[in-house]
């Protein structure tokens, strides 16, 4: 057990049978009272992301993460398939577990399966990735100046802002934590 005091961002936790993960956490003391917990947090099992408020002092299961290498194959509809390097056993994970995620993925890519006990929970990405972009508009002479860039929609549907040079069909490394343009491929 731990203390609601203890979670950070990230972290996951157990509480009435039901996975979560600490997406935001603030420390919040009203005027008069008690500190209280304000969180952002997500349900691993069918992604519904809620607000919630609790005591620093109230107690919630920690739960351990198991982590295996994995290579993202493909996906049917709303069914995304992943392959485990070591035994090549392939798991399926709904798009709702991992929809902030499915962003950046593109097939063969290379990540890390987290697991609680034997269940598939979601994905870790790598800090960066290279994706192609898909539509963009073309450089204006003379927008150099401004430097303020111009959204780029990639591959896979993310929207980056990207320098006024980038064009379509360029490969670019995206930073996977703010969908940041990081440079070219």
């Amino acid at each position: 057990m731990i203390q609601t005091i203890d979670l950070k961002k990230g972290m996951v936790f157990k509480r009435d049978t039901k996975l979560f993960q600490v997406k935001e956490i603030n420390h919040h003391k009203p005027g008069k009272g008690n500190t209280l917990m304000q969180m952002k947090i997500k349900n691993l099992r069918n992604g519904a992301i809620v607000q919630t408020t609790m005591r620093p002092t109230e107690k919630v299961e920690d739960v351990t993460i198991d982590k295996k290498s994995a290579q993202y194959l493909y996906n049917e509809e709303n069914n995304y398939v992943f392959m485990d390097l070591e035994t090549y056993d392939q798991y399926n994970i709904d798009k709702s577990q991992i929809e902030e995620e499915c962003q950046y993925l593109v097939p063969n890519m290379n990540l890390t399966m987290e697991f609680v006990g034997s269940e598939l929970i979601g994905v870790e990405l790598p800090a960066t990735v290279t994706l192609k972009v898909a539509k963009t508009e073309p450089m204006i002479k003379g927008a150099t100046i401004d430097g303020g860039g111009k959204p780029a929609t990639m591959e896979t549907g993310l929207v980056v802002n990207v320098p006024s040079f980038v064009k379509n069909g360029d490969e670019l490394i995206i930073n996977t934590t703010d969908a940041s343009y990081k440079s070219r491929a």
